[in-house]
């Protein structure tokens, strides 16, 4: 017996698949723009919401395409006002994502991919191993879902979006520039690039790929260690990514793009908290433009054998950057109660922080 053929996904069509589409079963041209602005611009979730399409033209749209969504499984609060959200896929992958508030600032931090297979040593997402890629509609409704609580709780939308979340946003190329195509359209989410930053481990072929399809938005190289010796410890990637040749790709990212570029580093005690590697890590700021240095405070998890570098020496640590005329930031630990924060994202649920919000209709 020959199995049905699945029904293609709606969201994977273009504005001119769904134009030939709809000449096709004999709806007005307009129709297409219509889908189309309820898929990326309304955000609906099926397509029942399409309210200003008549009901015949949706009954054949639901017979002809599937239309699958991420679902907000579950949402949660932190005390400090970080909400994480579990997304439930088609499939039954989970992935999270998270709004951080900050001011003004209304930043959502995205996963690409559900797991992620580089086993960095002080993340808690390494230890679940990758499970599979997100496909850019998937990638979209985090964006999309984490802006509507954005609206909700502040008035305002997201100003800023950063993949920092689940995954290796450059192991899933195609499908996260798909994502941003989308979040930056102006007939989809409207986005400017330049509040994107995509932050990578380091693969430096696919930096080289960044800069040559001249992408518009920030790039992050999560660095961790000054040294090769000490980043090849913690981080697998650096024995086939080291960091000469990583300051090598990311000069040839900004010379072709002049995009902003920055180093995040996770201060861990006792093992890249001392002046002797903030030293080194000086000597690697000075090889480029780099935009900051984003230290981060490190949250201990579970599996990892590490512990966030004392108030003492990070101080100390701070001081001589700046007494080096490095641009440096402290990242504050932000949403660790509900293991929102950096390095815990790991699909665990605090019962006791639930959050329970109005729901959200297609607007």
């Amino acid at each position: 017996m020959k199995h049905a053929l699945a029904k293609p996904n709606i969201r994977h069509l273009s504005l001119s698949d769904l134009q030939e589409y709809t000449t096709r079963v004999g709806e007005p041209a307009y129709r297409a723009k219509q889908v189309y602005g309820w898929l990326w611009q309304k955000h609906a979730r099926s397509f029942e919401q399409m309210s200003d399409l008549p009901k015949a033209f949706r009954q054949q749209l639901a017979g002809d395409f599937s239309f699958p969504v991420a679902q907000t499984e579950l949402v949660q609060q932190s005390q400090d006002g970080t909400v994480k959200c579990l997304f439930r896929l088609n499939d039954g992958k989970a992935v999270e994502g998270v709004l951080i508030p900050a001011g003004k600032r209304l930043t959502a931090c995205v996963s690409s991919q559900a797991g992620c297979s580089l086993g960095c040593a002080f993340c808690a997402t390494g230890y679940l191993g990758l499970q599979r890629n997100l496909m850019y509609d998937e990638i979209f409704d985090q964006v999309a879902y984490l802006n509507e609580i954005a609206l909700q709780q502040a008035g305002h939308r997201l100003t800023n979006i950063v993949f920092m979340g689940m995954g290796e946003p450059l192991l899933n190329y195609k499908q996260v520039l798909l994502a941003i195509e989308k979040i930056t359209s102006p007939d989809a989410g409207g986005f400017s690039p330049r509040r994107i930053t995509l932050s990578t481990a380091g693969i430096s072929k696919m930096i080289y790929r960044l800069a040559d399809d001249q992408v518009k938005f920030n790039l992050a190289l999560s660095l961790h260690a000054p040294t090769d010796e000490k980043r090849n410890q913690i981080m697998p990637i650096n024995q086939s990514n080291d960091i000469s040749s990583l300051l090598k790709a990311l000069a040839y990212f900004y010379q072709l793009t002049r995009n902003e570029i920055s180093i995040e580093y996770i201060l861990l005690k006792g093992f890249n908290d001392s002046l002797a590697d903030a030293r080194a890590l000086v000597k690697i700021y000075r090889r480029l433009p780099f935009k900051v240095v984003n230290l981060i405070e490190y949250n201990p998890v579970a599996s990892s054998p590490f512990q966030r570098a004392d108030a003492h020496t990070t101080d100390q640590f701070i001081a001589y950057l700046q007494r080096q005329q490095v641009n440096v930031r402290l990242r504050r630990s932000r949403g660790a109660d509900i293991d929102a924060a950096c390095g815990q994202l790991a699909n665990i649920v605090h019962t006791d922080a639930r959050l329970k919000l109005p729901q959200v209709d297609a607007c």
